[in-house]
């Protein structure tokens, strides 16, 4: 990655002292450059006057940026400009996010289970693609929901991080610990690591280094292995404290910690998903409920050379995280208008489904499997496949089905001695047409 131009502080108060000077145009361009909080790769591509350099440009950003800078971790010189779009951005997240608001308001309680063990699974598998994770989608919510055992490593890392994340739900309310944080860990890579003495134990050496993972370029060399100890401390302060010297917002200050823990990089292997997995933790636990409801490592994932560049842009340029916080904040964006989507198709497939309860005597439950009988006259389900799908339990999904067996909606197979499946019965098609 190209670096930005070496600035002096002599550039910096020579900058500062001309600024009142520019033209409202120039202005205006790096009130837009900072709103987006863009790096010197795409800003010395911007049009400027003739008597303007890209190089004046960038100074001109930077001071911009100093204006408003905060400093989160003195140590490291951990800082980022606070910009008006981020403030807007968490304000809107407060009004989505926020424990203010009724479940109902967004996810009706008849679909509450659900959307949330969707959600998990999403996240769950996301994050441990990001980090080499190579079964499908499909194959790994089939494992989750059927609890099938892990078959590899792929598999493993998935399972590992639905169990932490639902370890993390359990116990939101909860102080970070230096214990919770490795048990945090221990979960998330369980059988996965080369040496498996390295699950929840913090590193104990300097060899490790952050490389590109196309070209093994080393992009980032973490602090001493030394400092780990005095910044676990720090760490556990940072994320339990609520009386802060200087205000930082609650979803700015989950991006920090995510940032922290993949900078300072304590563990072997795993920080990544250790990483998002303290940040979900921490908005769930400043009252962010619908969190639990994103799947915001599906964006990374989606998004994941953006992701990497914003902790080069932040490394290269003196520590400033704004880079990422801009990223992160533009992800909490999508997954949000992401579950708006989702609930919008569920919603419309749920009314279809309704309309099945014309035939009389059913639930919505009912009306539902019929729905699905109804799009696929081939499918073949059991009582598990019901009791996962609905989020009920075995009697529940037992009463369905018999309830639909009783009208010739459905028809029973044997699978083996014990097992049984449920198929399109006989009379279906005759129940729907004259329902309908």
């Amino acid at each position: 990655m190209e670096r930005a131009p070496e600035i002096t502080e002599a550039n910096l108060l020579e900058t500062f002292a001309n600024l009142s000077n520019l033209s409202d145009e120039l202005i205006s361009l790096i009130t837009k450059i900072n709103e987006d909080y863009e790096f010197w790769d795409t800003v010395k591509y911007k049009k400027v006057p003739d008597n303007y350099s890209n190089e004046d440009l960038w100074r001109a950003v930077l001071v911009d940026r100093l204006k408003t800078n905060i400093k989160v971790w003195d140590k490291y010189n951990i800082h980022f400009g606070l910009t008006n779009k981020m403030q807007r951005q968490c304000h809107d997240f407060d009004m989505n996010f926020g424990g203010s608001w009724a479940t109902d308001s967004i996810i009706s309680s008849d679909d509450n289970d659900r959307y949330l063990i969707s959600s998990l699974m999403e996240e769950a598998i996301s994050s441990s693609q990001m980090e080499g994770a190579s079964t499908t989608r499909r194959v790994a919510k089939d494992m989750l929901r059927k609890k099938i055992a892990p078959k590899d490593r792929s598999q493993r890392m998935i399972f590992n991080n639905y169990q932490t994340i639902q370890f993390i739900v359990s116990n939101k309310d909860k102080p970070l610990t230096v214990g919770l944080l490795q048990h945090i860990h221990r979960l998330m890579t369980d059988n996965t690591l080369e040496n498996s003495e390295d699950s929840g134990r913090f590193r104990q050496n300097d060899d490790v280094v952050v490389e590109n993972s196309i070209t093994h370029e080393v992009v980032h060399t973490p602090p001493s292995y030394r400092d780990i100890p005095q910044f676990i401390i720090d760490l556990c302060d940072f994320f339990n404290s609520d009386k802060a010297k200087k205000f930082v917002h609650p979803i700015i200050r989950g991006i920090v910690i995510h940032f922290m823990v993949a900078y300072m990089h304590p563990f072997v292997d795993g920080n990544g998903r250790t990483a998002r997995a303290l940040f979900y933790w921490y908005l769930l636990k400043q009252g962010y409920w619908l969190t639990e409801y994103l799947s915001i490592s599906r964006i990374i994932y989606k998004s994941k050379n953006s992701y990497e560049k914003s902790f080069l842009y932040a490394e290269s340029d003196k520590n400033d995280i704004g880079y990422f916080i801009a990223y992160n904040l533009r992800t909490l964006e999508l997954a949000f208008k992401d579950l708006q989507i989702y609930i919008k198709r569920k919603t419309e497939a749920k009314q279809v489904a309704n309309s099945f309860l014309r035939i009389g005597n059913i639930n919505e439950r009912q009306a539902e499997i019929i729905k699905i009988y109804y799009e696929n006259s081939k499918e073949m389900l059991t009582v598990k496949d019901f009791e996962i799908r609905f989020a009920v339990t075995p009697t529940t999904a037992k009463s369905d089905i018999v309830g639909l067996l009783k009208i010739g909606a459905l028809e029973e197979i044997s699978l083996n001695k014990v097992k049984k499946g449920y198929i399109k019965g006989c009379k279906l098609d005759e129940i729907i047409k004259n329902a309908l």
